[in-house]
C-alpha cells in the first residue's frame, strides 16, 4: 500500500514538474516573439531638457513601432513616412555654416556634396558613371557634432535627389544585435527598412564586433547590414561613427567594411574658446545671461576642463551638462528669495559657479 502512494507521489509530482516547465517555456516563448526594436531613437539627447548644444533645432519624427515580417521577404512592411524636415538645400548648407567650430568638417562635407552633384549631374547627360561610395565613417570623440552632421547631411542628400527622404535614424549595437539565434538578422533588415530612403547612423559601430564569443551575433549583424547596403544602395547611405582608433579596427574586421567605407571625416575636439561659444549660445537661446565675473569665471573653467580632459570628455554634452547643473543651483539659490525679479531669473551669477565640482562633470 506504501508503495502504491509512494508511486502515486512520484506520478504526481513529475506531472506538476511538467505543467511548471511548459508554462515556463510558454512564457519564454511569447518573450521571444516580442518586438525586440520597440521604435529607434533619432536624438541622442531627446530625453534631456530642450537644450541644444550645438544651436541646432532637434529633428522629431513620428517614429513606427516596427514589426517582424513573417515571410521570406523581410523589406516587405508597412511603408516608412517621410519625417525629415522640410528644408532647401541652401537652408541646409546655412545652418551646417552657424554650428560652432568644425572648420574641417564643414569643407569636407561641402566638398563631398559638391562630388554627388557633379556625379549625378554626369549621369543625368549620358556622361561614363565612376562607381562611389556614400557610405562613410566619422570619427571623433563624444559631443563633436557627428549626429546633427549626419542628420544635416541626409537632408543635403535628399535635396539633391540621392536620398528620396532624407530622414536620420540613429541606432547603436542593442538596436542590430538580438540575444537568440535566428533573431539578428531580422533585426537589422527591420532597422534598414526604418532607414530606407534617408541615413541609418550607427554609433558606436565598434561594438558590434568587439565581443567574440559563439553567443555574440555581431558579426551576422555586419554581414546582414553589408548585404543590405548592396541591395539597397540607390537609396540608402550607412554612417558608422566612433573613436577613431576603435573605428579602424572594426574596419579592419571585415574587408566587405573597408571596401564600402572608404571616405572619412574627422570630428576634432572643441577648443576651449568653442566651448565659450556653445555655452554662450545656449544662454542666449534659452534667455540667460552671465554677469561680467561668472563669464571670466566659466571661461576659467572650460580652459581646465579642455586641459585636463580624458576620454570622458564630451565636449558639447559636457558643456550642456554644466549649463544644467547651472540652472540646478541658479533655482536653488532663487527660492530663497521673498521677491524674484525677471533679472534674477536670467541672471547666472559667480556665486552660482563657485558650487560647480567640476569632478563631477570629468567623470
Amino acid at each position: 500500500m506504501n508503495c502504491m502512494n509512494d508511486n502515486n507521489n512520484s506520478l504526481n509530482n513529475r506531472n506538476k514538474y511538467n505543467e511548471d516547465l511548459n508554462d515556463l517555456l510558454d512564457q519564454m516563448d511569447s518573450i521571444l516573439k516580442r518586438n525586440p526594436l520597440g521604435g529607434v531613437y533619432d536624438d541622442l539627447f531627446s530625453s534631456k531638457l530642450p537644450i541644444i548644444d550645438d544651436l541646432t533645432p532637434p529633428y522629431s519624427g513620428n517614429e513606427q513601432n516596427a514589426q517582424f515580417d513573417p515571410g521570406s521577404n523581410p523589406f516587405d512592411s508597412a511603408e516608412i513616412g517621410d519625417t525629415a524636415p522640410k528644408k532647401s538645400l541652401d537652408e541646409f548648407i546655412e545652418e551646417l555654416n552657424t554650428l560652432v567650430g568644425l572648420k574641417k568638417v564643414k569643407e569636407d562635407v561641402r566638398s563631398l556634396t559638391n562630388v554627388v552633384k557633379i556625379m549625378k549631374m554626369r549621369k543625368e547627360r549620358g556622361l561614363p558613371e565612376v562607381e562611389m561610395s556614400l557610405h562613410l565613417v566619422f570619427t571623433g570623440n563624444p559631443g563633436t557634432g557627428k549626429t546633427t552632421v549626419a542628420r544635416l547631411l541626409a537632408g543635403i542628400y535628399r535635396e539633391i535627389g540621392v536620398l528620396s527622404k532624407g530622414h536620420l535614424v540613429e541606432v547603436d549595437r542593442s538596436k542590430l544585435v538580438a540575444k537568440y539565434v535566428g533573431q539578428t538578422a531580422p533585426q537589422v533588415m527591420e532597422v534598414v527598412n526604418e532607414a530606407m530612403g534617408g541615413v541609418l547612423f550607427i554609433d558606436e559601430a565598434y561594438s558590434l564586433v568587439s565581443r567574440r564569443g559563439e553567443n555574440d551575433f555581431g558579426y551576422e549583424a555586419v554581414d546582414t547590414l553589408l548585404k543590405a547596403m548592396e541591395d539597397n544602395r540607390d537609396d540608402l547611405i550607412v554612417i558608422v561613427a566612433g573613436y577613431p582608433d576603435k573605428m579602424e579596427e572594426f574596419l579592419n574586421s571585415n574587408p566587405g567594411l573597408q571596401s564600402r567605407f572608404n571616405k572619412y571625416i574627422n570630428f576634432d575636439d572643441y577648443t576651449p574658446e568653442e566651448l565659450m561659444d556653445i555655452f554662450s549660445g545656449m544662454c542666449k537661446k534659452n534667455g540667460y545671461k552671465l554677469t561680467e565675473e561668472a563669464e571670466e569665471k566659466i571661461k576659467q573653467m572650460l580652459e581646465f576642463l579642455h586641459e585636463t580632459r580624458s576620454d570622458s570628455f564630451a565636449n558639447a554634452r559636457t558643456v550642456r551638462n554644466l549649463f544644467e547643473k547651472l540652472l540646478t543651483i541658479q533655482a536653488d539659490r532663487l527660492a530663497a528669495f521673498e521677491s524674484v525679479s525677471d533679472e534674477d531669473l536670467s541672471s547666472i551669477t559667480e556665486e552660482d559657479l563657485d558650487k560647480v565640482d567640476l569632478n563631477e562633470l570629468m567623470r
